[in-house]
């Protein structure tokens, strides 16, 4: 299962952690992905910018 929103294709990015004495070493940040039911019935894997904004256009 990719880890990529099924809405606005957020996915994982990549950049450097940096220490006090400024090596850098690789690291990663993952999409905060929630599985979700849509209206239209099927599972999805939406991010939590993407509910948010889903849920507050459902209620107005």
């Amino acid at each position: 299962m990719s880890r990529i929103c099924d809405i606005c294709g957020k996915g994982r990015q990549v950049g450097n952690n940096v220490s006090h004495s400024k090596r850098r070493t690789k690291r990663t940040w993952q999409p905060n992905l929630r599985k979700t039911k849509l209206a239209s019935g099927r599972e999805a894997l939406i991010c939590s910018r993407c509910l948010k904004t889903l849920t507050k256009s459902a209620k107005g």
